[in-house]
């Protein structure tokens, strides 16, 4: 069943290999690199500093920084004291920051010295009362942290750790209202890695090195790179999503798989270096968080030559649905439009309003049922059970499952536009936008109109290039997709409002359209 049979919780899998390759490198990041054997030695450390501070097994510690070998040695420590991990988004604002932080009540925060300002700032707004532990940045030395750990043992507490205890607490981008902590736990770990293993999709190498591109405080970057570990892969570390950087790590450290969103294989691809990078070493690269044009799909196909995968997913489910390498088709761009089949252990069902299962090729709200779930968010019972009904979680998603097999995702539920009786999906009016040449993004919304109840309006980020209208851009949708489906507004903008990890900000584009001057 699963790989390691020895790896009963997260904590183990440091435990497993520091006994069996104990000298195999865990991390680099730039010069500096952990063997597992020293990872497992230093997390003991800060397991038992952890505790010696007086945090009891179940309590949440906090974590601001970019990606780094300190980010896993905190991580692992967290969970060798019997403790779940928040990672804090660190490009919140200082209140933004205070008000997770008052729901986390985490009594540690491992804060990395780039931000030391912005916890300062956070913590005079907090109710709550934290100790602040300052590390390097994630370029440097482990500076306080390695005084604060300076009398700690480096034996293992070992400690129970049952399967229900919560391993990670991931706070939503808050791009709708306040922002909820999704409680991950242990065995849903474990459950996914179970998935995992029975599962076609692609397999491990013993010498693959995966790059850990996205940011450590949402499942697509942290849950991608304990996958790695738990397979003994290496983990090479960017500390935040830049294309130059990414390039340079790539042509380092020689990653085999990387996962990236399709805002920055997009970034990437645009990038004066992408035509003379080799990225002959990249055996597979993972993508989700958004949906992705096939036209940059192709391009990206075509540029890196190897394997991809797309899974789609939630903080709160885990994978969902896999489109497999086998199932990438350059000669059929309708398939590459699928988010896949549902791994081992994953059930789905697509319902409608009445919550009553449609047939195949009809739109509805896609359902989950997995033991990957999560087990609810923090202090909020009645949100948690507004999603999670009988044992399924509610996506919120819009999809259909075709006469192929395959699911197909079409809109979030809430993004679905009303126009003159019609339903819309906007991401059907974005992919038509984004194969015109002179589109970088596009995102469309629905906003309140007296005759069509929603009308269509669309904001585009034009390539540098670009010297297309307003109009050409209504024109080309139109020669694409229905009339009634394409915009009845557009707007150039210069950048798009985007959360971290790449999705753009609908609700901020909600805000500002009725102020958004007449093109």
């Amino acid at each position: 069943m699963w790989l390691h049979t020895d790896i009963k919780s997260l904590a183990d899998i440091s435990r497993h290999y520091a006994r069996q390759r104990g000298e195999k490198v865990a991390l680099v990041a730039g010069t500096e690199k952990r063997t597992f054997g020293e990872l497992d030695c230093i997390s003991n450390r800060v397991a038992n500093a952890i505790i010696a501070a007086g945090v009891s097994p179940g309590g949440n510690i906090g974590f601001v920084g970019k990606n780094s070998i300190a980010y896993f040695e905190v991580l692992f420590g967290a969970w060798k004291a019997g403790c779940a991990l928040a990672p804090f988004n660190w490009r919140l604002a200082a209140a933004e920051l205070a008000q997770v932080i008052d729901d986390a009540q985490p009594p540690l925060i491992f804060v990395d010295g780039e931000f030391r300002q912005l916890v300062a700032d956070a913590q005079k707004l907090c109710a709550w009362t934290f100790t602040a532990v300052e590390f390097g940045t994630a370029s440097g030395a482990n500076g306080q942290l390695d005084v604060w750990l300076s009398g700690a043992s480096d034996s293992d507490p070992a400690l129970p750790i049952p399967p229900e205890t919560c391993a990670v607490l991931l706070y939503t981008s808050g791009t709708t209202g306040r922002p909820k902590g999704a409680q991950l736990s242990h065995g849903a770990f474990n459950y996914m890695r179970l998935s995992e293993h029975f599962d076609d999709g692609f397999s491990w190498a013993d010498d693959d090195i995966m790059m850990l591109v996205m940011p450590n405080f949402h499942l697509v970057g942290m849950g991608l790179a304990i996958q790695g570990l738990y397979n003994g892969a290496m983990i090479s570390i960017l500390p935040a999503m830049e294309a130059d950087k990414l390039i340079d790590v790539i042509e380092r450290d020689r990653p085999t798989i990387c996962c990236l969103v399709p805002t920055a294989i997009q970034i990437l691809l645009s990038h004066p270096r992408a035509t003379s990078t080799d990225f002959s070493s990249l055996r597979l690269v993972m993508y989700a968080g958004s949906p992705i044009e096939s036209t940059l799909l192709k391009r990206a196909m075509q540029a890196m030559k190897c394997g991809f995968m797309q899974f789609y997913g939630a903080t709160e489910t885990w994978t969902l649905t896999l489109l497999r390498p086998q199932q990438h088709d350059l000669e059929n761009e309708s398939k590459l439009k699928a988010c896949g089949t549902p791994p081992p252990l994953v059930e789905l069902k697509i319902v409608d309003s009445n919550n009553r299962e449609v047939p195949d090729g009809e739109v509805g709200e896609i359902l989950a049922r997995s033991p990957t779930l999560f087990s609810g968010y923090l202090n909020q019972p009645e949100i948690t059970a507004s999603v999670l009904q009988n044992g399924w979680y509610r996506s919120g998603d819009a999809g259909y499952k075709g006469d192929d097999g395959l699911y197909y995702l079409v809109d979030r539920v809430k993004d679905m536009i009303v126009t003159g009786g019609e339903n819309v999906y906007s991401v059907e009016v974005e992919q038509a936008l984004l194969k015109h040449p002179a589109v970088a993004q596009a995102a469309v919304i629905g906003v309140p109109d007296e005759r069509w109840g929603e009308k269509i309006v669309a904001y585009v980020v034009p390539t540098a290039t670009s010297s297309a209208t307003p109009d050409d851009l209504i024109a080309h949708c139109r020669s694409l997709i229905a009339a009634y489906k394409s915009p009845k507004a557009l707007y150039c903008v210069d950048n798009m409002p985007m959360t971290s990890t790449g999705k753009i900000m609908k609700r901020a584009l909600r805000d500002m359209s009725p102020r958004a001057p007449t093109p």
